[in-house]
């Protein structure tokens, strides 16, 4: 691989676990990572330290690749000798912290396991200096998501006292469990009474989300939340929004989370609830997560007093979108077409951008993305790593797999090429984002 010897030793470790998932450093082979299927030197300004509330993972049966400083080349380390004894290596992964955006995939040799990963994004890490160091960039930081706020001591003695204040019904039972048991930050902040919170209300999804975070068939990973089981009441749906706009700092309330499924499929309740939210207050930020599905159906919640919207893509290109998406009775037009529309009603439009290091890189996807984004005039693209097998995304996807052209390199191509555009990570109350 083509660097310098002197850049080579200077790399940080390339990283291995054992079979109890304990982590050791390599004492020779350095830290590569892979741009969709490819192997890759990762530059130094690819490189960062690990953020602190960061996550790291082994993947079993899957051995490490790294880079040997001596001649350059990759190698496969499926097993090595401590003290006399011969232990499987099994690579080593990252989830980085919010706000940040990962530049490669943990390298790995992931054909030798018969199992799909959980929903996490796996990125690259190795060890230099006494600490781990990753492949990746912070795209936005925001307080308000940072996990240092979340102190679940403060978290059980104000879901006490909401529960005392408050009707409990199914909803509030709900994101009881998603705040004790998902640790999920918006429903934290709505017991907190804070910032943005959340209001799932559909059982029902019209995509099979290939990496869907509530809905998983048997013979795939075990699903990371507990779709909502039920349809919430109008009237708990806006006493809890209204409850939160009228008291919270900074407040949000967001229809789409990843409790549940498509809340399109449920925009009658949505927009009776919205108009009836504000009816009763004009303060705060009324939000919709969504896939943009039914531009008919966006319209009229649009209509009834909807403030903002984020629509997932996986892709600028059709065919990478439908073979994540797996949509059942809509197409990616649709989604472009209520992407527009949202702009043209006055909403703040955002893209839910999920990326993933050789393919959302690509030069045809940039090249697809910038023509999306100059079409529609949207106002915000979320960079949010996806959460998926990094094998089964490549296997699925069509297409060229790496390598790309960089994760940081793509970003400073949209803010160069579009000024106004803002790129970050998290959710904003719309009076912040007009300023």
């Amino acid at each position: 691989m083509s660097m310098s010897s002197d850049a080579m030793e200077n790399l940080p470790f390339m990283l291995y676990a054992d079979s109890r998932g304990r982590i050791y450093e390599h004492p020779h082979l350095r830290m590569l990572g892979l741009s969709g299927s490819v192997p890759q030197v990762i530059a130094e300004d690819d490189l960062a330290p690990m953020p602190a509330f960061s996550k790291l993972f082994y993947i079993p049966d899957c051995p490490p690749i790294g880079l040997d400083p001596d001649t350059g080349e990759a190698e496969t380390l499926s097993e090595i000798e401590t003290d006399g004894v011969v232990h499987s290596c099994f690579a080593v992964a990252a989830f980085l912290e919010p706000g940040w955006v990962r530049s490669h995939l943990p390298a790995a040799d992931y054909g030798t396991k018969a199992y799909t990963l959980p929903s996490w994004a796996y990125g690259a890490v190795g060890f230099r200096e006494d600490g781990y160091w990753v492949s990746g960039f912070q795209i936005e930081y925001n307080p308000k998501w940072d996990p240092r706020n979340y102190d679940d001591r403060k978290l059980v003695s104000a879901i006490r006292r909401f529960r005392r204040q408050h009707p409990e019904g199914p909803l509030v039972r709900h994101l009881i469990r998603c705040a004790t048991e998902n640790h999920c930050f918006a429903a934290k902040n709505l017991f907190l009474r804070r910032w943005e919170a959340p209001l799932p209300i559909s059982q029902r999804c019209n995509a099979a989300c290939l990496g869907c975070l509530s809905l998983q068939p048997e013979t795939s990973f075990e699903a990371s939340h507990d779709r909502i089981s039920f349809t919430p009441s109008q009237e708990e749906i806006v006493r809890l929004a209204v409850g939160h706009l009228t008291v919270a700092p900074e407040p949000i309330v967001s229809f789409g989370q990843g409790c549940e499924g498509e809340p399109l499929t449920e925009y009658r309740l949505m927009s009776k609830s919205i108009r009836e939210i504000r009816r009763e207050t004009g303060r705060g930020t009324i939000n919709l997560n969504t896939n943009g599905s039914w531009p008919d159906r966006v319209r009229e919640v649009a209509a009834s007093g909807l403030d903002s919207i984020r629509i997932s893509l996986n892709s600028a290109r059709p065919e990478v979108y439908h073979a994540y998406y797996r949509p059942r009775g809509y197409a990616f037009e649709d989604v472009v077409k209520a992407v527009g529309l949202s702009r043209e009603m006055g909403l703040y439009t955002m893209i839910n951008y999920l990326v993933f290091p050789g393919i959302t890189d690509q030069e045809a996807e940039v090249a697809a993305l910038r023509t999306l984004i100059d079409r529609t005039r949207v106002n915000f693209v979320h960079l949010k790593n996806l959460c998926i097998d990094p094998a089964l995304y490549i296997e699925r996807m069509p297409g060229p797999k790496g390598p790309g052209i960089g994760m940081k390199r793509m970003a400073e191509i949209l803010k160069a090429e579009f000024p106004d555009l803002e790129l970050g990570y998290f959710n904003q109350p719309v009076e912040t984002c007009l300023k």
